[in-house]
């Protein structure tokens, strides 16, 4: 059972594994913060890969969870499955629930320097340090063995979190992300008002720039871009990484697919499988109790 720093709150059998939300105390957000967690079936003493999902604008810790489908997959993978909340909650901060493409729901995954939002916003940290020891030590996670997954802004946060902190992902994916947040309206105004006005440090998070910087050694990427995404010019920035011509990414175009969680839901199932292969998983049949 999970220890006392984590406060249930709900519980569903699901695929013969389990699937929960926990509340708990953050030291980094200074605050309480919520994730979601499937755990697939497995034998006593058995530990297992964990893959993060980090969601994007306006959502939360259920958003994934509740519609993308998943969990059938990593049942049958042996995968973890995590998925944070997009923000902290309920800070206190004046104008943090004013605009839904910053502040509550939009932490965008970086650790804001600027006053107020220093105080609260490192989810940064909170995701690449603060979750996953808190996952290995109240549920059966294979030390090291992790990969990281978004959408959008939570697409520009797998890749950011997976590319800054080398060697404790294995495996990198996102699905239509904020590729050069530098470059774009929801970028500029969140890294203006998290980091400063010096945008030098802007560059720090921006997974174009880090790419750029990587010299190609970073773990093997798969994006999946929808062409009917209606943000992809303005937001996503997407053939920017396309022109890279990196070996290890694999960018994969989808002509009618747009922004949405039907598109996630359709090719989630070989996010989970790439995840799986570079993480060692191993596959186990389906049950059902």
């Amino acid at each position: 059972m999970p220890a006392q720093e984590l406060e249930i709150l709900e519980s569903h059998a699901c695929f013969a594994g389990r699937m929960a939300r926990y509340e708990h105390p953050s030291r980094h957000c200074q605050g309480p913060m919520r994730f979601a967690i499937f755990i697939p079936p497995h034998q006593p003493g058995e530990k297992l890969p964990v893959l993060t999902f980090l969601a994007g604008l306006t959502c939360s810790e259920e958003t994934f969870m509740i519609k993308a489908g998943a969990q059938r997959y990593a049942a049958e993978l042996g995968l973890i499955l995590v998925a944070p909340d997009t923000s902290p909650r309920n800070t206190g901060i004046a104008g943090e629930n004013d605009d839904w493409d910053f502040g509550s729901g939009a932490g965008f995954y970086l650790d804001a320097t600027q006053a107020p939002w220093q105080a609260h916003y490192q989810m940064f940290s909170y995701v690449t340090e603060e979750l996953p020891a808190l996952i290995a030590r109240n549920f059966p996670m294979s030390a090291g063995v992790q990969g990281i997954c978004g959408h959008s802004m939570g697409g520009h946060g797998a890749l950011a979190c997976g590319l800054r902190r080398p060697g404790q992902y294995q495996s990198l994916s996102a699905f239509a992300p904020v590729s050069a947040p530098s470059q774009t309206p929801w970028g500029q105004k969140a890294f203006s008002r998290y980091l400063g006005d010096d945008t030098r440090q802007w560059l720090a998070y921006d997974s174009l720039e880090l790419l750029k910087s990587s010299g190609q050694q970073h773990p093997p990427i798969l994006i999946d871009q929808g062409r009917a995404d209606p943000f992809l010019e303005a937001e996503l920035k997407t053939e920017y990484l396309e022109a890279l011509n990196d070996p290890q990414i694999t960018l994969r175009w989808h002509e009618t697919y747009d922004h949405s969680y039907f598109f996630i839901s359709s090719f989630i199932g070989e996010h989970l499988n790439f995840h799986a292969r570079h993480l060692g998983a191993v596959p186990r049949s389906p049950a059902h109790d």
